[in-house]
């Protein structure tokens, strides 16, 4: 017979611990206690004292009580199934419903790369290796002790080469030299590499614990940046204020579904108009979207406001091209401060009056950033989730770095610029996907400071789409680790102090652009389900909960309405974190995605309401103009859901994370043969998760 170790016992119980309260067949209750023994239900024999008649009683009136148990049990047994089937037919009509209209991103010749083909191997080894273990365990081998002890394995083996007479089963010798083999090749640097992870994790859970320290630190001593002069009034007339020549700069590529909103927003902006430029930098390629921006900017230009149009004959560079073509113009020598806004963006008409001031008698300050908020972040799980990320990135990472440091990177937009610290930081650069970043650092080398703004906000949209949010972040995590390559000797030759050097190398490049993408997928995505297949490696129960419980609970305090979704905002972290070390990979490597640069679609569903809104501020700037503008905005969103619902839609099926979630799913099932609670549910959600992500369930509408 096959040896049976104890791994991961669990102490058992035997018999039925329930009470059951009956006062009529329709009205009854079960209240669990500890278990009674079977030997409760049962009738010693060697009782003489008592008669025939009561010890026959005494046994009817147990059995029915054993029945009624066994059928409240089913009873709730059954409730429990069909919720469940409920909820795998509806998952079910969607999957269908995903295959039947879908296409996967590997119809696409750069989807199918290395990475996916690594995890396809290890789906397939995982089943492979299930159904093994599952085999193992009918034939008896069941672990359930802490440590596996090997002297069992060789005393099986010694006890068969001493008596020639003893049989072995085939499988039995196979499955024990597996188990050797885990033990003595898998298993150790299986957990070396997992250890590795751990102290990762740890490392920068400590640092994001100190970032939310800092930020109640600023809370509570009401920390924030101080101007020389206030916000500026220009209805008091006082020639004697502060109002420098400002530059302001909306680049924007076929974006025809906000065009209308940025131009009016810039345009309703409070400053002098003789110490203000408009700059509209199309990158635009298709005709029709030039032509409506170039109509647009010439009906602002006939009420007044000091805005012109550009566009690149060649287009090169993208958003860092336009932007530095634009500053090559033989007029921007007239101005001091450059303000940019993205094509989305909607800047109050106070945003200069309560930046500029800033800048003044501060010659250090190179860049005033604005905090975003965000016109659709309830418009789906997807939007809620992303609110969160970026509430805890502004409202902690940006503003303690900003007071503690006077650096943090630049958002690439609803930021002012000093255009001296653009020149002498060398301009904006083509050479990675994040501009903003890398002029950033780059000023930050030569001494500028930055100033965050934690209560001056700038309008924006999310992405509400998957495609969308996963393109974006591609870029957003790949970029730094090209330029993290370009920039080191930079910051090791530079002038600035030695712990600014260790802060931007280790905290900022190394610490939350590299090690977290890596730990985060590496350890969730790869160690995790590996070790439910090689037991012997093993991973803590707070490494798998009670850890990354703490740090959600952290990251979601800026954003208190979102708690409810504090669950789901773990379980996507984790599954995003495919995409993020794919882009970290390609970035760090310079591989073929490392430069893909795709403009973050927009659905300008707020334009309306805005102009609306604009309409009723400023009435004198939008006489004439605003309301056949929104007749024909009206009219156009109709017949483009027109033309949207004969189009036959199709939805997007992610290869990588379906096979992580099924390789998640395998793994979770393989746990239950070791009785591990918590990496079982831990396996099982990231499973679904990922199993939503990739039929692209998350973007969903949502009440």
């Amino acid at each position: 017979m096959a040896p049976s170790f104890n791994w991961w016992a669990k102490e058992t119980h035997r018999g039925t611990p329930v009470v059951v309260k009956m006062e009529n067949p329709n009205n009854w209750s079960m209240v669990e206690l500890e278990g009674p023994s079977e030997d409760d239900f049962l009738l010693p024999n060697d009782d003489v004292s008592m008669s025939p008649f009561k010890r026959e009683k005494v046994r009817n009136k147990n059995a029915k009580q054993l029945t009624w148990v066994l059928l409240l049990k089913a009873h709730k047994a059954a409730g429990c199934l069909t919720s469940i089937a409920s909820a795998l037919f509806s998952l079910g009509a969607a999957v269908r419903r995903r295959i039947a209209s879908g296409r996967t991103d590997s119809d696409n010749p750069a989807g199918k790369n290395r990475f996916y083909t690594c995890i396809k191997i290890f789906l397939w080894l995982s089943v492979i290796l299930l159904g093994f273990e599952i085999a193992a365990y009918f034939k008896g081998w069941h672990f359930n002790a802490p440590d596996l002890q090997l002297q069992y394995l060789y005393s099986l083996d010694f006890h068969t080469f001493a008596n020639p007479l003893a049989v072995k089963s085939v499988f039995d010798s196979f499955y024990s030299k597996w188990v050797l083999i885990r033990v003595k090749y898998l298993a150790p640097p299986l957990q070396f590499l997992a250890n590795a992870c751990i102290v990762l994790f740890l490392i920068q859970s400590v640092d994001r614990l100190v970032l939310c320290l800092g930020c109640f630190w600023i809370k509570i001593k009401k920390i924030k940046p101080v101007a020389k002069q206030g916000p500026l009034d220009l209805e008091s007339g006082d020639a004697s204020g502060y109002y420098p020549m400002v530059l302001v700069q909306i680049p924007m590529c076929n974006e025809k579904e906000v065009y209308q909103q940025s131009i009016a927003a810039v345009c309703c902006l409070e400053w002098p108009k003789s110490r203000f430029l408009i700059q509209i930098l199309d990158d635009s390629d298709d005709p029709t979207t030039q032509t409506l921006i170039k109509e647009e900017v010439h009906k602002w230009q006939k009420e007044g406001a000091n805005i012109i149009y550009r566009h690149r004959v060649i287009r090169e560079g993208y958003k860092a091209g336009n932007l530095k073509s634009a500053m090559n113009c033989s007029y921007v020598k007239d101005y001091e401060f450059v303000a940019i806004f993205d094509a989305d963006f909607q800047p109050t008409p106070d945003f200069l009056k309560r930046t500029v001031p800033y800048f003044k008698d501060n010659e250090d300050l190179g860049l005033v950033q604005a905090r975003w908020s965000f016109v659709n972040k309830d418009e789906n799980l997807l939007t809620r989730l992303q609110h969160i990320n970026l509430a805890f990135h502004f409202e902690v990472e940006q503003q303690v770095n900003g007071i503690f440091l006077n650096f943090f990177g630049f958002n690439g937009t609803a930021g002012v610029w000093r255009i001296k610290a653009l020149e002498e930081s060398g301009g904006w650069l083509e050479r990675t996907t994040v501009e903003d970043m890398d002029i950033a650092v780059r000023a930050h080398l030569h001494g500028w400071k930055f100033v965050f703004l934690n209560d001056v906000e700038c309008q924006c949209e999310l992405p509400e789409s998957y495609e969308a949010y996963r393109k974006q972040q591609h870029r957003w995590h790949s970029g730094p680790m090209q330029l993290f390559r370009l920039c080191l000797p930079a910051i090791i030759k530079s002038k600035i102090s030695i712990w600014k050097k260790g802060n931007l190398i280790f905290l900022f490049f190394l610490l939350r652009k590299l090690i977290l993408p890596f730990y985060s997928f590496t350890l969730f995505c790869i160690i995790l389900p590996m070790t439910m297949f090689i037991p012997e490696a093993t991973l803590p129960s707070w490494v798998v909960c009670y850890i990354p419980a703490t740090m959600s609970f952290l990251n979601i305090l800026p954003a208190p309405k979102s708690f409810p979704f504090i669950v789901p905002y773990l379980l996507f972290e984790n599954t995003m974190s495919v995409t993020k070390f794919n882009a970290m990979v390609s970035g760090l490597f310079q591989l073929g995605s490392a430069y893909e640069w795709v403009v973050t679609k927009k659905s300008g569903r707020s334009s309306e309401g805005d102009l609306a809104s604009l309409v009723e501020e400023k009435p004198k700037h939008q006489r004439g103009v605003s309301v056949p503008d929104l007749e024909e905005l009206r009219e156009e969103i109709k017949e483009k859901e027109k033309k949207a619902s004969k189009k036959k839609k199709h939805n997007r099926i992610y290869t990588k994370e379906l096979a992580l979630a099924f390789l998640l799913l395998t793994a979770s099932v393989r746990s239950l043969l070791s009785a591990q609670g918590i990496h079982f549910y831990f396996l099982l959600f990231q499973g679904i998760s990922f199993l939503l992500v990739g039929l692209d369930l998350i973007g969903e509408q949502v009440d």
